[in-house]
């Protein structure tokens, strides 16, 4: 890790004020890895997770970094994986309790905590939620037990449908995690996986289209998946049956009720801050005259190693000025509500005519609409979503 002065030097960037700022904690264990997950995940047996060498790393990975966000709020903490409802309520409330000794929360800080249906985990929900956890995120992905087993998952339909209940019954608000265009998947089935997860009214939907990731093992082992056309006729479902619940579409794969958006995602798609800790976390750091990107090392034993010695960071730089209006509209243009034209330069410290010539043709394909003050993507840009953050990849 650099001296704070090395982050406080004069740069090319001039950035009036900070962003908000998040915090990201990667527990990478899980049962069985999913055979389309691209995530740092590591398959493991129960009695072999290093509970307290694992939390010890983190927070000698978070002392080293504090001096970049002192003095700085965060308005919300994600236990990401992986599957962190591996870990006990006892090691969540350790660390949520060492987070609090050295971090300024926010008085309304998100605390989001990941966790997979199992009947395991689902016994652990209640005492999460005593250790501090505010918001939890649940992994059902589908309800047919078919097509459950044909992208790995560990647990079935009962389970999914008990760990719900749990859920609904411990927390105020949560999330319910689905995929779609899943191998052998039928218009009929994704209907009935969406009026059940409608069932428990969750304030909270998120649903994710399946992609082949390079470096899986559906990459190595293709499935056979829905067709373009099929997959597009779902979505038009999922529209419509959100809707008619009450959900709001405010990011292109998340579904909300009002008050229930995902802070710690805004934060991410308003280009806001985000210190990563543990293996192979990312972070994205904002400074007076540069933002900075990190990532801790990967594998986790020797993560481990390396945060304790006080060298969890495997890589940093510096974004490019030229890289900044893609990196930001990557993000900004997910959202439905778009972004406020002041916003762009608060949290890039760049000139609105850095996005100019992007937006004039985002505007003439009619993927965008705007005035003086915001930028939105219509239905179109939504459709086109990679074409129109394309337009804003420096030459």
């Amino acid at each position: 890790m650099q001296d704070i002065q090395h982050y406080l030097r004069p740069g090319t960037l001039q950035l009036s004020s900070l962003p908000p700022l998040s915090l990201y904690v990667h527990l990478p264990w899980c049962i069985r890895k999913c055979p389309y997950c691209d995530f740092n995940s590591h398959e493991m047996r129960q009695q072999d997770l290093p509970e307290q060498r694992y939390i010890d790393a983190l927070l000698a990975d978070l002392d080293a970094a504090l001096p970049l966000v002192w003095g700085r709020s965060v308005v919300s903490i994600f236990f990401g994986g992986g599957t962190p409802s591996l870990f006990s309520p006892e090691a969540i409330e350790q660390l949520i309790s060492a987070l609090r000794a050295r971090l300024k929360l926010s008085a309304d800080c998100e605390i989001t905590l990941e966790a997979n249906p199992g009947t395991f985990e689902r016994e652990r929900f209640r005492a999460f939620r005593a250790a501090g956890v505010t918001r939890l995120s649940v992994g059902v992905q589908s309800f047919h037990d078919a097509n459950l087993q044909r992208i790995g998952r560990v647990h079935d339909r009962a389970q999914a449908l008990a760990a719900l209940e749990e859920a609904a019954r411990s927390f105020d608000t949560f999330n319910l995690d689905l995929m779609y265009a899943l191998p052998g998947q039928t218009l009929a089935e994704l209907r009935q996986d969406v009026d059940q997860a409608l069932a428990f009214a969750p304030p909270h939907l998120s649903i994710y289209h399946l992609t082949i990731e390079p470096n899986t093992y559906f990459a190595k082992h293709p499935p056979k998946v829905p067709e373009d056309d099929e997959a597009y006729a779902m979505l038009d479902l999922l529209t419509e049956r959100t809707g008619q619940a009450g959900l709001e579409r405010y990011e292109v794969s998340a579904y909300a009720k009002p008050g229930h958006h995902c802070r710690h995602n805004l934060n991410y798609w308003q280009f806001g801050d985000y210190l990563g800790i543990g293996a192979g976390a990312h972070s994205k750091l904002s400074f007076a005259h540069r933002i900075v990107r990190q990532v801790r090392t990967r594998e986790p034993r020797l993560y481990m190693e390396r945060a304790l010695a006080g060298q969890a960071m495997a890589q940093e730089e510096e974004v490019k000025r030229a890289d900044l209006p893609f990196e930001f509209m990557l993000n900004a243009l997910r959202l439905r509500q778009g972004f406020a034209l002041a916003e762009f330069s608060e949290r890039t410290g760049l000139a609105l005519t850095a996005i100019q010539h992007g937006l004039e043709e985002a505007e003439r394909k009619g993927w965008i609409t705007r005035d003086l003050a915001r930028v939105l993507p219509t239905e179109r840009g939504f459709d086109f979503l990679s074409d129109l953050q394309s337009l804003f990849l420096s030459d």
